[in-house]
């Protein structure tokens, strides 16, 4: 076998007729002999923001022992299986979204701070204003290197124009991402709008366009058969093994979307009450987050992006959860006045919050990447910018960081110093991502503790 320093471009796309598909890392995008564990390619750092609204149970949340020797809350029990590679913070703050003389509106107010640390103007027309997110910080110079700067998902309908929370427009409540301080990024709660981002030509936006095209062409996947018939002889055994893998997932995405659009078409004829439901979005919750879950994991595996932001529902969201007997809205319950069987019920929907994240934590972590796994190279924060749903407070936030990416020591509870700037927490995950800024919102410097032992 004669070995040479050549390898295939990281950038490699399988083309076909408007289909153009990103490829996974493989260990032929490594040069040969190359000083890489087992000659694969170096992997890149991926950053993700998961977002949760409401508040969270405190008492059911925070472990109670610090450091290594934690155990887990209730509703962190989902969370278990990875505790080698996550930290539980507590003692954070972003007071940023405090009234600050504006009254009401926290809900509002948690939205528009939680990744910008900026307190944002109380208005409900066109003069919004906050600060840049740390998502878009971070996506104005990963973005350089893939096809999209940073992915804005969504599990429910959002509007980014009105009032939404007590004179504040709902451009605060309906997004975490803020490309500068005047333009909110809208959050995609399509999954077939979102495959085809990733994967179709999406030439039109246009509903009844796409499905028309989808039904002409059976499968993306069916436009590149050529370019795998030409790429596959140059590769390896576990090179094609992970190829397979890789293709076999996108069809199960098709799949399911599809699956969801059928269900939706013949639920189209039965008389319901007026609700907007967009096509390929599943009726249950949580097959929407799965298909989601999964094509942000897409996403990063195929460094279509490193960087991306997914709300599981807005903030002051009043969603019913009906599939786990919880008929009543989440904002309402959160209102408990210390009712044991409201708290009982925000419980439930925390702890369902938590399972849905860790079926993408997951999958990150079965998703192999370079010499470890998309966990191993991610930093992912999941939390609230409201700590206590009933008074609306915005200290001690729920947080949890997961993934190995930039080195940080995991398997620890964090007990920050009361009132420490969640701000802190942002610049050292963009520094950890080679990104570093010196200042966001109220910081007052990285949060040191990250690195300790």
């Amino acid at each position: 076998m004669i070995i040479t320093g050549k390898a295939l471009p990281r950038r490699t796309f399988l083309r076909g007729a408007g289909a153009a598909l990103s490829l996974p890392l493989l260990d032929a995008m490594a040069p040969a002999l190359a000083a890489t564990r087992l000659t694969r390619a170096k992997p890149t750092l991926r950053l993700g923001f998961v977002y949760v609204p409401n508040g969270i149970i405190h008492q059911d949340w925070i472990p109670s022992a610090e450091g290594t020797a934690f155990d887990f809350a209730p509703i962190m029990q989902p969370l278990a299986p990875h505790r080698g590679r996550l930290n539980v913070l507590s003692g954070l703050a972003q007071h940023t979204g405090d009234a600050l003389g504006d009254g009401p509106g926290d809900h509002a107010r948690a939205g528009a701070t939680w990744l910008t640390g900026v307190h944002p103007k109380k208005t409900e027309g066109a003069d919004i204003h906050a600060g840049i997110s740390a998502d878009q910080i971070a996506a104005q110079a990963l973005g350089r290197e893939t096809q999209f700067a940073s992915l804005e998902l969504g599990l429910e309908e959002q509007n980014l124009v009105g009032g939404c929370d007590s004179g504040y427009s709902c451009a605060y409540t309906n997004t975490v991402s803020w490309r500068t301080p005047t333009t909110p990024n809208p959050v995609e709660v399509n999954p077939r709008a979102v495959f085809e981002r990733l994967f179709g030509d999406g030439d039109s936006s246009d509903s009844a366009s796409r499905m028309a095209r989808m039904r002409q062409e059976s499968s993306v996947l069916d436009y590149v058969r050529e370019s795998v018939g030409r790429l596959e002889p140059g590769l390896g055994p576990r090179d094609k093994s992970k190829l397979d893998e890789y293709l076999d997932g996108i069809r199960d995405i098709e799949r399911r979307i599809q699956k969801a659009e059928q269900e939706n078409a013949a639920n189209a004829s039965v008389a319901t009450p007026v609700m907007a439901r967009p096509s390929g979005i599943p009726d249950s919750f949580e097959d929407h987050a799965k298909l989601m879950s999964d094509l942000l994991a897409m996403a990063f595996q195929t460094d279509m992006t490193r960087v991306a932001t997914y709300m599981l529902a807005h903030e002051g969201s009043n969603r019913a959860y009906r599939s786990i007997g919880i008929s009543d809205g989440h904002h309402s319950v959160t209102h408990h006045q210390n009712d044991p069987d409201k708290i009982a019920k925000v419980v439930k929907i925390n702890t369902l919050h938590a399972r849905t994240f860790a079926y993408l934590v997951d999958k990150l972590k079965s998703t192999p990447d370079g010499d470890g796994s998309l966990l191993d190279h991610s930093l992912i924060l999941y939390g609230s910018s409201i700590s206590d749903g009933n008074a609306h407070t915005h200290f001690d936030l729920p947080l949890v960081l997961v993934g190995g990416g930039g080195g940080i020591p995991c398997g620890r509870h964090i007990r920050f110093p009361k009132e420490t700037p969640m701000n802190n927490l942002l610049l050292s995950m963009l520094d950890r991502v080679g990104v570093p800024i010196d200042h966001l919102g109220d910081s007052t410097g990285a949060t040191r503790s990250l690195s300790e032992v």
